[in-house]
């Protein structure tokens, strides 16, 4: 148990370090990338449980990250002042599930809590998780991908062509995250140093959660999937039902992440539900290694942040693509992969022991 929570604590530090670096060298601007990379990797490590544990190949995830970002942003943007004589309305707007706010000129705007947003978002994406889920990963290999794959194309294509989700534009004026008063999350700079913890505080609250998780009696049934789906099955194992639970967990993860990102950014466009943006994720889960929560995390956090920052420039897809290649075709397992330091010891300790054998 010591042993579990020892690098959540080490992991709290790094970000308190972060944080303080920043402060000293009067760089207090990198927060915001390294607030928005968070959000990216609660996503990941979502996506790293689905794949590294339950063993299931997913190419649609930024599909679930723009369902979550999109509903939540049409909901607290949409103006529904013009129904408010309605029975339905008006009982929603006395219960405080709606909101009265200023718009961009000054106008009055009645829409739906932040609150009660994420809380849509998040049952939408369970539903839709399940409907998609339950024949799609009775798949396996690459006919699974190529469905996964279907299904963020069929997202993307529903935003970038909807005129009441923005289109090519996408959603803009999304309002702040209420938390507490005086605190939301959102981009504003007065708020960066409490968004950069409330971000990395989900993360790690979202590890914990998972470590659990994965060093439960569910959690070994996972690795016995992944190692030996029809095993597990004989054993006894509800594989069918194990598999489609993780995929929505990592689903709700992902849609999590998207409302929380769009509400900080205060808006959300098409290219969030882009293909290249599911390869990315699988890239970065594939780099930290498969099955390694914390490998996972520690490539999202460099990569994600790097790719904001804007230091792979106009080769940014490029080069997440050219990583997952080079990790498939080298390094299937990842380069932090699970038991790499176990690896690393036996490695050496062996060597040791025949330079002294005669």
């Amino acid at each position: 148990m010591r042993a579990r929570y020892l690098p959540v604590v080490a992991f709290a530090g790094l970000v308190v370090a972060i944080q303080l670096a920043t402060h000293f060298t009067d760089s207090a601007y990198h927060l915001t990338q390294l607030t928005m990379t968070a959000y990216y990797s609660l996503l990941i490590v979502g996506l790293c449980m689905l794949i590294g544990y339950a063993g299931q190949i997913s190419l649609g995830h930024a599909g679930f990250f723009a369902i979550g970002g999109y509903l939540s942003a049409f909901l607290t943007t949409h103006n529904l002042a013009p129904h408010q004589a309605g029975a339905l309305i008006s009982l929603l707007s006395k219960s405080g599930l709606l909101v009265t706010r200023s718009d961009l000129y000054g106008g009055s705007l009645l829409t739906v809590h932040p609150w009660c947003a994420c809380v849509a978002a998040a049952i939408v994406t369970v539903a839709i998780a399940y409907l998609v889920g339950g024949p799609v990963l009775k798949l396996r290999g690459h006919y699974l991908a190529m469905a996964t794959l279907g299904f963020g194309v069929i997202v993307y294509r529903i935003v970038l062509g909807t005129e009441f989700l923005g289109a090519a534009d996408g959603i803009s004026d999304v309002p702040g995250f209420p938390l507490l008063p005086g605190l939301e999350i959102a981009g504003k700079s007065s708020l960066r140093v409490p968004n950069y913890y409330v971000a990395w505080g989900l993360v790690t609250l979202g590890m914990v959660l998972l470590l659990n998780l994965i060093h439960s009696r569910v959690g070994r049934a996972l690795v016995s999937i992944h190692g030996a789906e029809d095993a597990a099955g004989a054993m006894g194992i509800p594989t069918a039902r194990y598999k489609l639970n993780t995929f929505v967990l990592s689903a709700v993860f992902a849609s999590l992440a998207g409302v929380l990102l769009t509400h900080y950014n205060g808006g959300i466009g098409p290219s969030e539900a882009s293909v290249m943006k599911s390869v990315r994720y699988v890239a970065i889960v594939a780099i930290g290694g498969m099955a390694n929560l914390w490998g996972a995390l520690s490539m999202s956090l460099v990569l994600n942040y790097l790719s904001l920052r804007g230091y792979l420039g106009s080769f940014d897809d490029a080069v997440f693509g050219t990583i997952l290649i080079l990790i498939m075709l080298f390094a299937p397992d990842g380069l932090l992969r699970r038991h790499l330091f176990s690896d690393v010891k036996r490695l050496v300790t062996g060597s040791a022991a025949d330079e002294e054998a005669p």
